[in-house]
């Protein structure tokens, strides 16, 4: 896992610019803590932070490939490829010599060996860039389910492109300028896909390479989700999503740092710890460490609300003796939470605020304490996706409704006001955003690119829809969330469940085998039955945890107020001031649930946000 950033421009000579390729590359540090590259020459310049996981010693970036002492390619590359050691031994057979042992390698040679097309032969999560020399031409890849980011900027004649957005503000040419589709985009919980929050950048749509040459530029599509007849039965279906996720989850173990699971006690990340143990016993290896999160006080004073039934330390204490793992618990008391240092780095490693305050901050500060222990984290994130997890599809009112099921449930919590996140933000400004509309057209779309079966039931044909909306709308928003906030400590996430294969095997199950048993991911549950104690393959889905101390909302109120109270405050000018002081005159905390303290977290964060980074909003 890396940072890559890079500049091609056929009207000036790039040699002359290295202080800025150099400060975009500087910008994505924490990505790379082991090591920093650049390459520089007349129309091309590429950058590299290097987190070593794989050939410590080799597979160093910007890598080169020569050809009768002259450079050909050049690659900066983040991610893993899984089938790079399948691969190497095909290229072996083509003639192709290494020096490394590294996927980095694998990858610039399969560029050399298949052009663009290479993408379609590798399996894992990646975004990279390959300069051809030979062809002045450089090409942009990124993973089909969009697992790595990568944005890019057009140029009259070139392109600049980075991992993360910050990168990309630090050359000159790009300026943080939010327009009011980049403020939907910032409210939003249904993704545009390639749509950024920032005005002059896009996201390499997942699936896509993107080809810059001087004549021009063209993006293809080489990989998509279809819909295709599913003939196992139920049986069989078990066992292939069985088979498929204990190949899966051994192959991302691969790695010569220290490596661990993040457990949560939930049966997704349950069933990847086991299988991990397994898979580790089999190889000789240690025993799996796993890590979990919690609040100081959560188990013991936990109060059930709208989304969590139960705290998560107690189920994944059991699943760590069970499974005979190396467990820790990383406890996050109230005083870390409060303190803004710690939001605020949430919000500069998504470069940008979001509505889900404290979930971002105590996310980011667990994935830096697994940081101590561990180089590489399996999750257990993106099953709910693939496998219909999630509460509100198993709701007739909120499934039978001309919206994204999540949205109609968060309108449903939400009442009469303005939506997670938007509620201390103006009335003017958000009627002037119609959030309702957007998301009425967006879900349109969706519906529209919708890949069905020929002879599908009504019921079938709806489920498809909202399945094929959380992979596409849903899905994209927690895999960037996830690899910001994990790379801003420089950890390795691996998502098993967004392995290509088993999304499109699954997705073309039929929704009655997705929920046989009446429950929600019944293949998952039917798969793993043999792995998991009953508590835990009974559990009922948990979302991420959410503090329940009164304290953090009484600092936030605090915080909150010192900004209201300053008339210099960026975000004064957003805001209904009035709504803003009503909501922190109830001084004890108790009161405010989740939702409420987010519209106060969000807007302590657009704050921020604004006085840090700059942000022209022009609406």
């Amino acid at each position: 896992m890396c940072g890559i950033a890079g500049w091609v421009d056929f009207g000036r000579d790039l040699n002359r610019e290295r202080p800025t390729i150099d400060a975009m590359t500087d910008a994505l540090g924490k990505r790379g803590p082991d090591a920093r590259g650049t390459w520089v020459a007349a129309h091309a310049g590429l950058g590299h932070t290097r987190n070593s996981v794989i050939d410590l010693a080799g597979g160093v970036q910007p890598m080169t490939a020569e050809e009768d002492g002259r450079t050909i390619a050049v690659l900066t590359y983040s991610g893993e490829v899984y089938n790079f050691k399948t691969l190497r031994t095909e290229l072996e057979s083509r003639g192709h010599r290494f020096r490394t042992r590294s996927d980095t390698e694998v990858v610039l040679r399969s560029y050399l060996e298949w052009g663009a097309d290479c993408a379609t032969r590798l399996e894992g999560m990646f975004a990279f860039a390959v300069w051809d020399v030979r062809r002045e031409e450089l090409v942009l890849i990124r993973d089909r389910m969009g697992i790595k980011p990568l944005f890019y900027k057009t140029l009259p004649e070139g392109v600049l492109f980075a991992s993360e957005p910050k990168a990309l503000f630090a050359n000159p040419l790009v300026k943080p300028t939010v327009d009011a589709d980049g403020l939907r985009e910032l409210f939003s919980t249904a993704k545009t896909p390639g749509q950024s929050v920032y005005q002059e950048l896009r996201e390499l749509l997942p699936g896509h390479t993107l080809t810059y040459r001087r004549e021009g530029s063209a993006l293809r599509r080489y990989w998509k989700l279809e819909a295709k007849a599913h003939t196992d039965d139920l049986d069989t279906t078990i066992t292939t999503v069985r088979s498929m996720l204990d190949e899966i989850v051994t192959r991302e173990l691969v790695a010569d740092v220290p490596l661990c699971t993040a457990l949560s006690g939930g049966i997704d990340s349950s069933a990847v710890t086991a299988l991990a143990a397994i898979a580790r016993k089999n190889n000789g290896d240690e025993a799996v460490r796993t890590i979990t999160a919690t609040f100081v006080g959560y188990s013991e004073n936990f109060r059930p609300d709208d989304q969590r039934d139960t705290p998560d330390a107690p189920y994944a204490a059991e699943l760590a003796r069970h499974v005979g793992a190396d467990h820790t618990d990383i406890v996050l008391g109230t005083a870390d939470l409060i303190e803004p240092a710690a939001r605020e780095a949430a919000i500069t490693a998504q470069d940008m605020p979001t509505m889900l305050g404290d979930m971002d901050t105590s996310l980011y500060l667990m994935l830096r304490a697994t940081r101590e222990h561990s180089t590489v984290a399996l999750t257990g994130e993106t099953a709910d996706e693939i496998f219909g997890g999630f509460k509100w599809l198993h709701d007739e009112e909120l499934v039978g409704l001309d919206t994204f099921p999540w949205i109609a449930a968060e309108k449903r919590q939400q009442g009469s006001r303005n939506g997670q996140g938007r509620g201390l933000f103006d009335k003017g400004l958000l009627d002037k955003l119609d959030m309702h509309g957007y998301y009425a057209d967006a879900f349109r779309t969706t519906q529209t690119e919708t890949p069905h079966q020929d002879g599908e039931s009504p019921r079938e044909h709806r489920m498809r829809e909202l399945c094929y909306a959380h992979l596409s709308r849903w899905l994209p928003m927690l895999l960037d969330r996830g690899d910001r906030l994990a790379m801003a400590s420089s950890l390795e996430t691996r998502v098993p469940y967004c392995d290509h294969r088993l999304v499109e095997y699954v997705y073309n199950t039929p929704w009655e085998f997705k929920t046989f048993d009446g429950r929600e991911k019944s293949l998952l549950r039917a798969a793993t039955k043999d792995l998991l104690p009953k508590s835990v393959l009974e559990r009922p889905k948990s979302p991420y945890p959410v503090t329940q101390d009164p304290t953090y909302t009484q600092a936030l109120h605090r915080e909150f107020a010192a900004v209201l109270n300053d008339p210099a405050s960026p975000v004064l000018p957003f805001l209904d001031v009035d709504a803003a002081r009503d909501a922190i005159k109830d001084a004890s905390g108790v009161a405010h649930e989740w939702h409420s303290r987010s519209n106060i977290e969000m807007a302590l964060g657009f704050d921020y946000w604004l006085r840090t980074y700059g942000v022209e909003v022009d609406i």
